[in-house]
């Protein structure tokens, strides 16, 4: 689904998607629109901008994250500023693109947001990593009761947060890619999250993103 107040680009973006193989269920130019026709279409991405003419991106996606099922966001926005992209990511966006991004870049965040993989623009990810840090810097201080997860999970969870995918973990662990699998689905039971976006920031909240 294509969410942009501007027909020419939205007309673009959905014409980008469907030539390179995603069915594009729903296109909306106004925020309301975008959640109400969004629970008929049932998309597994939406492609959301942040400006439109209503409701802001932000609480589109605050709507579609919460969703049954939920929708996983790619905020697509001509805005870098840090307040922008962190008000996205608490929303629920699973990624943010800037619309500067090459065309190929964008297929591919497009396809990574299916997969459940973070995604953010060069130099993005880096300002997200920092403001959770931030934000988690209290909680570290003390013992939460945290479950204990084994020396494994706690590896491949290391390389959860520093962006790999599943089929790279498994190669650099010389493991199976469904034994890697198992292992997030273990860590995701243990910690009572619910997909690989908040195992991310869990880990970046307890610092894992950061080599020894």
């Amino acid at each position: 689904m294509v969410v942009d107040d501007h027909p020419m680009w939205r007309d673009a973006v959905a014409r980008d998607l469907a030539e390179a193989g995603h069915e594009v269920v729903a296109t909306a130019g106004e925020g309301r629109t975008a959640v109400r026709v969004a629970a008929a279409a049932r998309p597994d991405v939406a492609v959301v901008d942040l400006q439109l003419p209503d409701i802001s991106g932000v609480e589109v996606t605050r709507h579609l994250a919460a969703a049954d099922p939920p929708v996983r966001v790619l905020v697509l926005s001509a805005s870098g500023e840090q307040q922008d992209v962190l008000e996205a990511v608490k929303a629920g966006a699973t990624g943010y693109l800037l619309k500067s991004a090459a065309r190929e870049e964008f297929l591919d965040a497009v396809r990574r947001t299916g997969d459940g993989d973070a995604v953010f623009t060069p130099g993005l990810a880096g300002l997200v990593l920092g403001e959770y840090r931030r934000l988690a810097s209290a909680a570290r201080r003390a013992d939460d009761g945290t479950p204990r997860l084994t020396e494994r999970e706690t590896e491949v969870l290391r390389l959860v947060a520093k962006g790999l995918t599943y089929k790279q973990i498994a190669q650099r662990l010389v493991l199976s890619h469904r034994t890697v699998q198992n292992h997030v689905q273990n860590t995701l039971g243990k910690l009572q999250l619910h997909n690989r976006v908040e195992l991310v920031r869990y880990a970046i909240e307890k610092g894992l993103d950061q080599d020894d």
